[in-house]
């Protein structure tokens, strides 16, 4: 069934390969017809960036904090995940240099765990999970003590501040993405014995800030579990796997399968017109012409 989600001839092109865990790429868009995807190498503690035009990979940052999951917010700022600073923020280049702005680092007096995923919504919040994998050890952030009592998802609310464990319900929540209107929350959890993609109704009572509800499994990823994935325009689940990327219909059936020679972690759409889907896959960042791209955000 792949046929139905590659485009006539397209073929697996590996791009990078010299990660130790490759995580958490993003499309940059430029210039026509410039553009590059970053991502992080998270346990050599590095963000590469790789130029589509030029062909060409480097280092975008050395002693990243251990980045993980990012995304871009409504300006096209980029906003990631760090395990090292238990925090979400902003990446604010000067001079073409990182310049990392945490945007939230605490919840109710409590340092996150290792914050791993993230989304911006249409209203400009953003939504992350926070599972424990960067405090467990130094491999792929710094061991410390976890300071409250679960791993959630949550909600900042940049204008007022104001920060909501919008789930919390599962083991160790990790990839996020909304339906394309944003109705539905979609939330991978890879703590043991889970290995599944989870959906929750988004709700927002009397005008009040939204809340998750009716959580139900949508998904079972095997082999291995699910951990970054992307919503198309169909509304189809594009995620992670360790035999590849399998996508999913809105109805949690699953379509198809794109193989890839290694376990998958995360995956992003990009490219000029939005069909190219770049995959991270242990040590290597791989490309593909797919006939799907990922859902913009409702206006």
């Amino acid at each position: 069934m792949v046929e139905l989600f590659t485009e006539p001839g397209a073929q697996l092109r590996r791009l990078y390969t010299g990660s130790v865990w490759a995580e958490g790429p993003v499309w940059l868009p430029g210039p026509s017809p410039q553009g590059r995807v970053r991502w992080s190498d998270i346990p050599n503690n590095r963000i590469l960036e790789h130029d589509v035009a030029a062909g060409r990979t480097r280092v975008y940052a050395k002693d990243a904090e251990f980045t993980n999951g990012r995304t871009l917010d409504l300006t096209g700022a980029v906003v990631q995940c760090s395990h090292g600073r238990r925090a979400v923020e902003r990446d604010t280049p000067d001079n073409g240099k990182p310049a990392p702005v945490t945007l939230v680092e605490t919840w109710q007096g409590h340092r996150f765990n290792s914050p791993n995923d993230v989304v911006v919504a249409s209203d400009g919040a953003i939504w992350f999970t926070d599972p424990p994998y960067g405090i467990l050890t130094n491999k792929e952030g710094r061991q410390a003590p976890q300071e409250y009592d679960g791993c959630y998802v949550f909600r900042l609310d940049e204008t007022t501040g104001a920060v909501s464990a919008v789930v919390t319900d599962m083991i160790h929540p990790n990839g996020l993405a909304f339906s394309p209107d944003e109705s539905v929350l979609y939330v991978s959890d890879t703590g043991e014995g889970a290995g599944h993609i989870r959906a929750y109704d988004v709700q927002s009572p009397d005008g009040g800030p939204p809340r998750c509800v009716n959580g139900r499994v949508f998904a079972t990823v095997r082999p291995g579990a699910p951990d970054g994935f992307r919503v198309d325009t169909e509304g189809r689940v594009w995620t992670s796997a360790w035999d590849g990327v399998q996508i999913w219909s809105p109805d949690g059936e699953q379509l198809g399968l794109i193989e890839v020679p290694e376990h998958v972690a995360n995956l992003c759409f990009g490219g000029e017109d939005g069909h190219d889907l770049f995959i991270t896959a242990t040590t290597s960042l791989y490309t593909m012409r797919v006939t799907g791209s990922e859902a913009p955000r409702p206006s």
